[in-house]
């Protein structure tokens, strides 16, 4: 598997209008919910506050209010549960404080942490009340239930349908407005079986929602504001949902699908399997004005030995010829990627063979990593394991040239013309932060109220990390329904 990652994160509060909450108004409990790792984590933390909603639990960003604490947790990295138990641990002080003053505080473990150490948890952290798959969250309820019974809760059953069904039956409750951008998952688990990764055994195969499905969660989130949908999948671009008729569609068609509802004015998608990209999905950043000019495509190593030993089923040859293919069909797209250095075996040519493959590639943007044993992976008991020293200075030399390529794509946008989302407001009083079609951050100077507009800006100067813009003069800034057109030699 090869999210993109985040910071650990909290969940905005979410909100549900489909009535009123079993708790008492002013009587309502407060649920935290700490996210770690990928975007359908967070995408899965939001759904987890939503399914609470109805029992009375509204979202807050502060762990000492919590009647409710939930890890939704990411097992990739290395030391993934040990950082999780030390987490128990913090919270465990918290909890004993609030039963001083006879507040009640219950304590879940969710994610893919707890989909592979499942009652090992409740052993080694007594103050844990439930565990929870990422197949099983939409039980929360009823699993809630049972914890105040005073039973120990573990639930790691893969019913992925269940779960999507459940979704689905969401979709059609109406709710307040959201934030600009979105995520929305359409595909889970993995079928590829990359001798680094734990996605096989904690998310289970390949399934994909329904094309009903992913269009009436869109058009919900279309009706509530969002402008921007980013959809998810461990293998997004390995997408097989059924339509209406029986048919299975592709990636590609349902981008075209959702490109045709109102007010849903960006698609993007992550993450992508090298082996997935399909002369459809190609063709639709061709065709389509909405899908961004952004491909996050993994390639891990270029190395074609590494490759092999990965278990990634494609040279770098054949992922050269593909990017070829893509940039032939969408000339200014940005591409990303991850990296993994120091796999078992790898010598000094292969890490040159990768560093070779960044420098003929030029990627906008990367994500790099040292490779870490993950127990019960193929890779974990490989012999020629790399010394960590070795690994630290080749992450160092990657990501030095990463940075250097980031810059340089950061700094061909100055002067640009692009249409940029308005998301939120700034550090600055006046300031309001964006996002540009090449998913750079946008700093420039609006007003509040236009905050989920798209509007046309000219990037004006260059940040280590953000792109700094105005505003274009002459355009209606009180229109939320899209900017105005940029010269068509500049046009994100």
């Amino acid at each position: 598997m090869t999210s993109r990652p985040n910071k650990d994160q909290q969940t905005s509060p979410s909100v549900d209008t489909a009535g009123e909450p079993k708790a008492a108004k002013g009587n309502l409990r407060k649920v935290f919910v700490r996210t770690y790792g990928c975007q359908m984590n967070v995408y899965d933390s939001e759904r987890m506050t939503d399914v609470l909603a109805p029992e009375g639990f509204e979202a807050t960003e502060d762990l000492n209010d919590a009647d409710l604490v939930i890890l939704n947790t990411c097992h990739i990295r290395e030391k993934a549960a040990e950082k999780v138990y030390s987490e128990l641990g913090r919270i465990r002080k918290v909890k004993e404080e609030r039963a001083k003053s006879g507040k009640d505080m219950m304590v879940g473990v969710a994610g893919c942490v707890a989909q592979a150490e499942g009652e090992e948890i409740s052993r080694r952290a007594p103050i844990v009340d439930l565990v929870v798959g990422p197949q099983s969250y939409h039980q929360l309820p009823g699993l809630l239930e049972k914890a105040r019974q005073g039973k120990k809760v573990v639930e790691t059953e893969f019913d992925i349908d269940a779960k999507f069904n459940h979704l689905s039956g969401q979709a059609e409750k109406p709710v307040l407005k959201r934030a600009p951008s979105a995520f929305l998952t359409v595909q889970e688990g993995c079928d590829k079986f990359c001798t680094f990764c734990v996605v096989p055994y904690t998310r289970g195969a390949e399934v994909s929602r329904s094309v009903q499905q992913i269009v009436e969660e869109a058009e919900r989130m279309a009706s509530a504001g969002v402008r921007e949908v980013t959809l998810l999948g461990q293998n997004v671009n390995a997408y097989h949902g059924e339509a209406a008729d029986g048919a299975t569609w592709g990636l590609g068609r349902l981008l075209r699908r959702l490109a045709e509802i109102d007010g849903l004015d960006r698609l993007r998608y992550t993450t992508s399997h090298p082996r997935d990209m399909d002369d459809d999905l190609i063709a639709a950043h061709a065709e389509l004005k909405s899908l961004m000019p952004y491909l996050h495509l993994p390639v891990q190593s270029g190395s074609d030995k590494i490759l092999k030993a990965m278990n990634r089923r494609h040279t770098r040859e054949d992922y050269f010829r593909l990017l070829d293919r893509i940039r032939a069909a969408a000339p200014d797209i940005a591409l990303s990627g991850d990296f993994i250095v120091g796999f078992p075996g790898e010598t000094e040519q292969d890490f040159e063979d990768t560093m070779d493959l960044i420098r003929r590639v030029e990627y906008g943007s990367a994500f790099s990593f040292k490779y870490s044993q993950r127990p019960g992976t193929p890779g974990a008991t490989m012999d020629d394991q790399v010394p960590e020293d070795v690994k630290s200075a080749r992450l160092a030399e990657l990501q030095a040239l990463i940075s250097d390529q980031q810059k340089a794509f950061n700094a061909s946008r100055r002067g640009m013309i692009c249409d940029v989302l308005l998301e939120k407001t700034g550090r600055n009083p006046g300031q309001l932060v964006g996002k540009s079609p090449w998913l750079q951050p946008v700093q420039l100077d609006a007003q509040e109220n236009l905050i989920g507009s798209i509007q046309a800006v000219e990037i004006v100067d260059i940040g280590s990390n953000s792109l700094f813009g105005r505003l274009i003069a002459g355009q209606d800034t009180f229109d939320t329904a899209g900017a105005a057109a940029a010269p068509a030699s500049q046009a994100g």
